[in-house]
């Protein structure tokens, strides 16, 4: 049932050319579209508002000039603030001095939530403790965003990789009874009244087990290493990739 009801919204989107993507802006020139997202960053400039907003595909800029808009919408703009949840529409247009970028001439907005406190991440450096702990907001930057798209590029390059070439994903468990590699580096923890389990260090004794069924099987997964340390090479926690295959040669390793 979710799945047909996610299937129908992708229709109309695409029958009615309105609600749509920022990525897809190039294919809407001249013509109106609804965008959903949030204001990342605007300015004003007397009677025009340069609105930048994010809906997790790209980045575009939406002009609001007072003049296309009544008077009551236009004091309602001034309200928003930074990550303003909204709706705009308007005509998709070409910038005039960067050719191949677009933008839209915002012509309606509907503001669904101004946030009740101010945005702690400014455009002032931060330091790395401060930004951890606002993780959850630090991911809506310009490049935590692009390290993430980066990131699922290269999952999606390396899953495509392993079927073209007949390997098949096996989900190692998390937990584990003992240790694949160093047992100086386990996560240690009571597994109920049955005894010790272990966070894992690796689904490589897993994989080994699953190549007689398969053949050729991988792993990609979180994986612990109880090691104090706070360089960029130590993590206690980081996602792995595991591959094994049976009958390999030394040569074909």
């Amino acid at each position: 049932m979710v799945l047909s009801v996610f299937v129908r919204i992708k229709n109309v989107r695409k029958k009615n050319n309105e609600i749509m993507f920022i990525k897809d802006l190039q294919n809407y020139k001249n013509k109106e579209v609804t965008l959903k997202g949030w204001i990342y960053n605007f300015r004003s400039s007397g009677g025009i508002m340069f609105l930048q907003l994010r809906d997790g595909t790209g980045f575009a800029q939406c002009i609001l000039n007072k003049k296309d808009v009544s008077e009551k919408k236009w004091n309602e703009a001034q309200k928003i603030t930074l990550e303003t949840s909204i709706e705009l529409s308007g005509t998709v247009t070409e910038h005039p001095k960067q050719p191949g970028v677009f933008e839209v001439q915002v012509k309606n907005f509907k503001i669904y939530q101004i946030p009740s406190e101010e945005y702690p991440i400014s455009k002032k450096e931060h330091g790395p403790e401060f930004l951890l702990d606002n993780r959850h907001l630090w991911l809506r930057s310009s490049r935590q965003w692009a390290i993430q798209k980066v990131r699922d590029t290269l999952i999606r390059a390396t899953y495509e990789w392993l079927r073209q070439h007949n390997f098949i994903k096996i989900d190692a468990p998390i937990l584990t009874p003992a240790a694949c590699e160093g047992t100086t580096t386990l996560f240690e923890l009571e597994y109920f009244d049955l005894g010790k389990a272990y966070l894992s260090q690796s689904g490589q004794l897993y994989l080994e087990a699953a190549i007689a069924s398969f053949g050729r099987v991988f792993d990609f997964g979180p994986t612990f290493r109880a090691e104090k340390s706070k360089t960029r090479r130590h993590l206690t926690e980081f996602w792995m990739m595991d591959a094994e295959a049976a009958f390999v040669e030394h040569e074909e390793n």
